[in-house]
């Protein structure tokens, strides 16, 4: 196989230009060697090739690239893997914005040590409830052998964890297991010399953020006249719980959300991992172009770095279709 690779995603802004890379690479070996597979089959397969680099990473970017479709947003969910047509209101663009600022995820340890903590906070919160908490891997399996809500969850953080961060000699005493079992059960390669976590703040975040999903999908099946302004808070809300319970925002992407807020977005908020990378806005439509004047203005003819990246650094865009082959007729 020789194949020549060109892309017009920025590197490590947090627009799955990794996935887009993996999904890219496993769709032309399969037409290459003359196999077929499902988009579901070919999604997982993906998923779990990209965590060879050392990347706990999940599922979402792989299936979105392709499980998309031209014209609807998707609701994804996993075990198993399935995709929900879900119809965005008119009159609102979604606004991409970056910071310019790049985080590889691969060589650093902030996105790994976020996985780990929604590990630990699962197995404590397993434990607690009585559950077989070393076959309990994932936030949403405790919600799911407990058969409560999302809003029953949080209550059950707030009961169980605490906000201050956990030693690992703590979470040792509440697992009733050794250090040593710890790192080479838990823990993953390098997050083995972590000395504390945030188990309450991850969780609070991945139930409150699971919810926001779900009301967001509600609102565009309903539709109701304030459509738009509703989801333009849920996003809101969504930014500043990745700010303060997941810490996984940075000044830059801070200064670009206000900038964005400022100028006539109703939501705006990070996407991708964070730490960097780009924001997401919703725009109403008659603001669009006064919208993408004011935050070149702001934020990249501000800035002799991230100037010659503004014509690539801010667009409008809407959803397209998922990963395709192209052959000669």
């Amino acid at each position: 196989m020789n194949c020549l690779l060109d892309g017009t995603i920025p590197p490590s802004s947090g627009l799955s230009s990794s996935s887009a890379l993996v999904c890219c690479a496993g769709l032309v070996t399969l037409r290459a060697n003359g196999k077929t597979l499902s988009k579901v089959d070919l999604a997982e397969i993906c998923t779990k090739s990209e965590r060879y680099i050392g990347t706990e990473g999940g599922g979402m970017d792989q299936s979105i690239s392709f499980l998309a479709e031209e014209g609807t947003a998707k609701l994804i969910e996993f075990s198993p893997l399935r995709a929900t047509d879900v119809r965005l209101p008119s009159g609102a663009a979604f606004v991409i914005a970056n910071s310019c600022v790049e985080m590889n995820k691969a060589a650093t340890s902030h996105y790994n040590i976020r996985v780990m903590e929604c590990r630990l906070a699962t197995k404590l919160l397993s434990k607690s409830k009585g559950l077989d908490w070393k076959k309990t891997l994932r936030l949403q399996d405790v919600q799911t052998k407990l058969g409560v809500s999302l809003e029953e969850m949080l209550t059950i953080v707030e009961e169980v964890l605490h906000p201050e961060p956990y030693s690992t000699e703590e979470i040792c005493k509440c697992l009733g297991i050794s250090l040593e079992e710890l790192r080479s059960q838990i823990l993953s390669q390098n997050t083995q010399d972590v000395s504390t976590f945030k188990l309450y703040q991850r969780a609070k975040h991945v139930y409150s953020e699971a919810a926001r999903v779900l009301e967001f999908k509600k609102i565009c099946n309903e539709a109701p006249a304030n459509a738009i302004q509703l989801l333009g808070e849920l996003m809101n809300q969504s930014y500043i719980s990745c700010r303060e319970m997941y810490e996984c925002s940075c000044p830059e992407l801070d200064r670009l959300v206000d900038i964005c807020l400022q100028f006539g977005a109703i939501g705006s908020r990070l996407t991708g991992a964070g730490w960097g990378g780009c924001t997401v806005s919703m725009v109403p439509t008659d603001k669009l172009n006064a919208f993408l004047k004011n935050v070149k203005k702001a934020y990249y003819q501000t800035d002799v770095q991230r100037l010659p990246l503004e014509n690539n650094s801010l667009f409008a865009t809407k959803p397209g279709r998922g990963a395709l082959v192209f052959v000669e007729a």
